[in-house]
């Protein structure tokens, strides 16, 4: 196995740690943030709007560093692919919250790293993976299953086996986005090009799917004021900023790891702001797809890291 690249940024401090998790718990937030404003605006056109506004203020963050260059002929037709598989994954993502919790959602989403690190183990001899690796992948997909399989909570969501493939749908776009990115030339793009293809995918499949299936009620208050405020000016503005600041200082390998801390605060999200009842069986399955993920990834060489360090958490 090739060795890794080396990265010339500087290690994680105290200071980057403390960031990322603020970030992680920013980012955590979503999924519970988007439920709660649900009633009021449907999950799949709140991401929608989310993703256009983030997608604007990409492009000004890339326009400011001189990386719009990046977005020639040589890079739209893999852009378009790119926006099209991480747009489903917000289709997906928001129509799943229709049927499950949030904290199912966020952990199903977050299987997404070690389906990566499936298929490009399998495509690529340079992101061949170790016998260590496939333990995670082994792990991690065991989980799965522990979780999908156990006791579903029929009372409080009824559909909640639909939702739950509707967020493990989402992970699946989620990897083939980044399983695309890597084998084109947006690969060695800056993350703020990468990123404005995603978002701006996003922005107009999740739009399109919430016209097509009447989702465009929209009834104002001030808990939906709030969300979307949180949502637009301090996920995606806010913490993308600082997400793409840590990238330019630190190492992107060492970074995607520490985002791992994501799918913990999302589960406690749920449970403390919308009363999520998680069971002892979820709990382990979570656990052992985390611990899986970490196990699968932390091995896999810089330039796969590299290849989705543009994609902060969905």
């Amino acid at each position: 196995m090739p060795q890794p690249v080396p990265d010339d940024r500087k290690p994680i401090d105290r200071r980057a740690v403390v960031i990322m998790v603020m970030l992680c718990v920013i980012w955590g937030t979503q999924q519970t943030v988007v439920k709660i404003a649900a009633a009021q605006m449907s999950p799949t056109l709140q991401l929608g709007l989310r993703s256009a506004v983030a997608a604007v203020a990409t492009l000004i963050v890339a326009w400011a560093r001189g990386e719009t260059r990046w977005l020639s002929r040589e890079t739209w037709l893999p852009g378009m692919l790119v926006g099209v598989f991480f747009g489903l994954e917000f289709v997906f993502a928001g129509e799943a919250l229709r049927f499950t919790s949030a904290s199912h959602v966020t952990v199903y989403l977050y299987s997404a790293p070690v389906m990566m690190a499936l298929v490009l183990g399998l495509m690529r001899r340079d992101e061949r993976l170790n016998a260590g690796q496939w333990l995670g992948v082994a792990l991690a997909f065991a989980g799965v299953a522990v979780t999908f399989l156990g006791r579903s909570d029929t009372a409080q969501f009824p559909a909640m086996r639909l939702g739950d493939l509707l967020a493990l749908a989402a992970a699946v776009s989620w990897a083939t986005t980044a399983v695309v990115l890597r084998g084109s030339r947006l690969a060695n793009a800056p993350a703020t090009i990468t990123l404005f293809y995603q978002l701006a995918g996003a922005a107009i499949g999740t739009t399109a799917m919430a016209v097509a299936l009447g989702e465009t009620t929209v009834r104002p208050n001030a808990t939906l004021v709030l969300a979307l405020l949180w949502l637009i000016m301090v996920v995606a503005f806010g913490s993308y900023l600082a997400w793409f600041s840590l990238l330019r200082q630190y190492s992107a390998a060492r970074l995607g790891v520490l985002s791992f801390m994501t799918p913990v605060f999302g589960v406690a999200a749920g449970i403390v702001l919308l009363g999520d009842r998680i069971d002892a069986g979820f709990a382990f399955g979570a656990m052992m797809i985390l611990g899986g993920i970490v196990i699968a990834t932390t091995g896999i060489s810089g330039q796969f890291l590299r290849g989705w360090r543009g994609q902060p958490a969905a």
